[in-house]
């Protein structure tokens, strides 16, 4: 049933643009951007289609996990302003963590002070091996572009 809605939305998006001289401004139609993309393994955002995807962000410089939860989200902050949007259009986050036993209320009361009260994102947080050792904690995040 889905299926073919999305099909039959195409089909209408399709011949309204092919006989449609003018297309509205807001209107970006299969639009991607990438920004951060010095990395030879991964651009750091990819803007698709009005929404904003973040890579996973981790800091290795504080020793604790409010401290690198704090960085973390700080470099969150920066990215999204990069893509001209804002943590209150965040839609979804993912957060991984090295213990969950050990630091799952103490990244939470980290975020907790940071996330918009009134635009609270979906969220889901999980224990896992990362990356280097001395990681605690990984977030990445996908939001709205701002209009």
């Amino acid at each position: 049933m889905l299926s073919s809605s999305i099909n039959i939305l195409r089909s209408h998006l399709t011949r309204n643009i092919i006989t449609n001289s003018r297309i509205p401004q807001r209107c970006n139609i299969m639009t991607t951007t990438r920004i951060g993309t010095e990395d030879p393994r991964m651009s750091k955002i990819v803007v698709h289609n009005g929404v904003v995807y973040i890579s996973g962000q981790t800091d290795a410089t504080a020793d604790d996990i409010a401290g690198q939860t704090q960085n973390v989200l700080t470099k969150v902050d920066d990215l999204l302003s990069q893509a001209g949007t804002s943590k209150s259009k965040i839609l979804t986050a993912s957060i991984w963590l090295k213990d969950i036993g050990r630091d799952f209320a103490g990244m939470n009361e980290v975020w907790n002070k940071w996330v918009d009260p009134e635009n609270k994102p979906v969220r889901a947080t999980v224990e896992a091996n990362l990356a280097r050792t001395q990681l605690l904690v990984e977030v990445q995040v996908t939001a709205a572009a701002t209009e």
